[in-house]
């Protein structure tokens, strides 16, 4: 059990049954009456942000979250296949869970899973990733980064805006943050 003055962003706290995350804290401190801290706490399940007010003595319960080294191994429909690389024990991951990090997946890849109760509640992929380009219109001799953009789908069928002069086959470097072209690799 923690006190609301133990708060950090990112925190994991388990209120009322549900496992939340701390998006944001503000603890208060009125003219009258007694200290509160209002905190925003986004559900590990749906990813659903609530706010919450809690008084100054309340106690919640802490969550320990565990970080578990995956290699993902492939793609079945909307489930997403990994093993565990210290036991080797294969793991699914539905689509929900992974959010958009399904776009960044390339076999082989290691990430690490976020696991409360030996349950997977989420995943870090790495902020940049290299992926190859499948499918682009040509680009043309003399064109630069200035003159535009187009878009590109990528190995992992994912579409992005792209350089004029990125053609298919190239290899690009992609920011996961916020799903956008860094330079070509």
């Amino acid at each position: 059990m923690i006190s609301t003055n133990q708060f950090k962003s990112g925190m994991a706290v388990v209120v009322d049954g549900i496992l939340y995350t701390i998006v944001d804290y503000q603890h208060v401190k009125p003219g009258k009456g007694a200290a509160f801290c209002r905190v925003r706490l986004r559900n590990t399940a749906n990813q659903k942000v609530i706010e919450k007010t809690f008084r100054s003595e309340e106690k919640v319960q802490d969550a320990f979250i565990e970080t578990k080294l995956l290699q993902f191994l492939y793609r079945e429909g909307d489930l997403f296949h990994f093993m565990d690389q210290e036991t080797y024990d294969q793991m699914i991951i539905d689509k929900t869970t992974l959010g958009d990090a399904d776009n960044y997946l390339i076999d082989n890849m290691q990430i690490k899973a976020l696991m409360h109760e030996s349950k997977i509640i989420g995943i870090d992929i790495p902020t940049f990733v290299n992926l190859r380009v499948e499918n682009s219109e040509p680009g043309m001799k003399g064109d630069t980064v200035k003159q535009g953009t187009k878009p590109a789908k990528l190995q992992t069928g994912y579409v992005i805006q792209v350089p004029i002069f990125i053609n298919v086959g190239d290899t690009i470097k992609v920011d996961t943050r916020t799903g956008s072209y860094v330079e070509r690799v």
